[in-house]
């Protein structure tokens, strides 16, 4: 396992489609396709889409299917993890897939105001103790780092297993006053089925690893999308 982990590590730096700044371009604000990822990265003026916290870019992969005219961007600090998407993206001939292999936290050194249509967060790490508040994907200096590069009435939809972190993004979003677009605490038995045909319910119905392993253990999967 440690052998196959460290050979797509070193794999994942030759490709492509995954890029990789370095710790002064992503902390000095010196990254060259920031506001320029559709001129000079996708060579097209279509909504860009974040996958935070990617792992194996399962939904980065799965809306780039969905959406074609859509551009999809995986973000991620372990590459041996983005080495699945990625490699998947490029045999497939994937062209509205990238991934950044970086920490999330240098997401405004990366991204311009206005240049990101929609974040996506997926099965994220719940950061359990109450002193790690700081360090959740939807906690207030997130959602502050989210609304520098969101458009005006973007989402951020998150997709968890984990009671604890869906209550904390309710309390976040209540707290704040936020604009909810949709709130499910089951999505597959209460959530999916009320959408009908909706994309949305496609969009749901996209499966991770994790969450494949949840499902198996009988866990109700949250989502909920609203505007930071």
């Amino acid at each position: 396992m440690a052998k196959r982990k460290l050979k797509r590590f070193a794999e994942v730096d030759t490709f492509d489609n995954v890029l990789k700044p370095t710790l002064d371009e992503a902390m000095q604000d010196k990254f060259s396709l920031k506001g320029k990822w559709n001129s000079d990265y996708f060579k097209n003026d279509n909504p860009i889409v974040l996958e935070l916290a990617c792992g194996k870019g399962e939904y980065t992969i799965g809306l780039a299917k969905n959406y074609p005219n859509k551009n999809f961007i995986g973000m991620d600090i372990k590459g041996a993890r983005i080495w699945a998407g990625a490699k998947y993206a490029i045999e497939n001939k994937m062209l509205n897939v990238a991934f950044v292999k970086t920490r999330i936290d240098f997401i405004v050194n990366l991204f311009a105001q206005d240049e990101v249509s929609e974040i996506w967060i997926t099965f994220p790490d719940p950061q359990p103790p109450k002193n790690r508040a700081k360090k959740r994907l939807t906690g207030e200096l997130y959602l502050g780092r989210y609304r520098q590069i969101l458009k005006k009435g973007a989402a951020v939809n998150l997709k968890t297993d984990s009671d604890f972190f869906y209550e904390f993004t309710n309390e976040v979003v209540q707290n704040n006053k936020l604009e909810v677009k949709i709130n499910s605490a089951n999505v597959y038995e209460e959530l999916i089925p009320s959408l009908g045909n909706d994309a949305l319910a496609t969009d749901l119905k996209i499966l991770t690893y994790y969450e494949s392993r949840w499902l198996s253990e009988g866990k109700k999967i949250k989502f909920i999308s609203f505007v930071p």
